[in-house]
């Protein structure tokens, strides 16, 4: 069996009504998630902005609560988390500005890694494959590249100057306005400092201490996955608790995930349940899969 016959025959051995249900978006399951996860940001944030005892103790809670934000993003791109189309585009938007990742850019780079997913051509592994040594990891879990990356971006499609293959030349003048309104948007936030710092905490710092929870995170759905277009090998699952999974909207089923992309984070349980014995790649957690990832790196 080819490495593209392995995802198809996966396909294949579910019956065609049950793909159907597994497709079917719920605006009602999409909104209450968001009321779970919204809430507990305003919650934290409610608190630190109260400045209750011991506050700062939050600000590292309260930014990785904003910056899993980035999964519903990137749920957003797939127009699953609701079935308005419009929810999705909103939402999208929104976490989008929260995270400095214009949701415009990052639809195409992330339709772009689907199809080329760890091989060439995704853009995930522009600049290089996931950090080789010890250092590298260290660095790269900071969060610090990541944020400069953004920034860079952001700036280049604001001046029009982002012209990678995958960004359709049609979408670039929409990519391009975006990004000058965000930039607006960061100034007027940069100027409000002046006269509070209320956005310093409950923004900017957060978003630096929550990021490397985010990057470890993410280094397991495809860190030291196999080359090959068997999205059943070059992606991994990662098996976690119910918070962790709440937290990442079930995106730690990733290779169910990517062998069928239509459907919404509530019914990848489902999926997860029909195709477990056929993953390839999988992790018992991510305190697991970061101790091998380490073990197989020089300093």
């Amino acid at each position: 069996m080819t490495e593209a016959d392995r995802g198809a025959a996966a396909l294949a051995a579910i019956p065609p009504a049950e793909r159907a249900a597994l497709a079917e978006r719920s605006d009602r399951a999409g909104l209450l998630h968001l009321a779970g996860h919204g809430g507990a940001i305003l919650l934290t944030g409610t608190l630190i902005a109260a400045q209750i005892p011991l506050w700062p103790l939050l600000l590292p809670v309260h930014g990785v609560l904003l910056v899993f934000l980035f999964t519903l993003e990137h749920e957003c791109t797939h127009r699953t988390p609701f079935a308005s189309a419009r929810l999705n585009e909103v939402v999208g938007h929104l976490c989008g500005a929260l995270l400095i990742l214009p949701f415009r850019w990052f639809r195409p780079y992330h339709l772009a890694h689907h199809r080329w997913t760890n091989q060439p051509g995704d853009p995930e592994l522009e600049g290089g494959d996931k950090p080789a040594t010890r250092r590298a990891w260290a660095l790269h879990v900071s969060g610090l590249p990541t944020w400069a990356g953004q920034i860079r971006t952001l700036w280049r499609l604001a001046l029009g100057r982002e012209a990678a293959p995958y960004l359709p030349p049609s979408a670039r003048p929409a990519m391009t306005r975006e990004a000058r309104a965000l930039l607006a948007l960061y100034g007027a936030g940069a100027l409000s400092l002046l006269v509070s710092p209320l956005l310093l905490w409950l923004w900017v710092v957060p978003l630096l201490l929550g990021q490397p929870a985010l990057r470890l995170y993410l280094l397991a759905e495809h860190g030291d996955c196999p080359r090959v277009a068997d999205m059943l090998l070059n992606t991994r699952t990662t098996f976690t608790n119910r918070l962790v999974r709440f937290l990442a909207w079930n995106m730690p089923y990733h290779a169910e995930h990517h062998l069928m992309p239509a459907v919404p984070f509530h019914r990848l349980p489902r999926l997860h349940a029909l195709i477990r014995d056929r993953l390839g790649s999988t992790a018992d957690g991510y305190a697991a899969f970061t101790r091998d990832f380490l073990a197989r790196r020089p300093l």
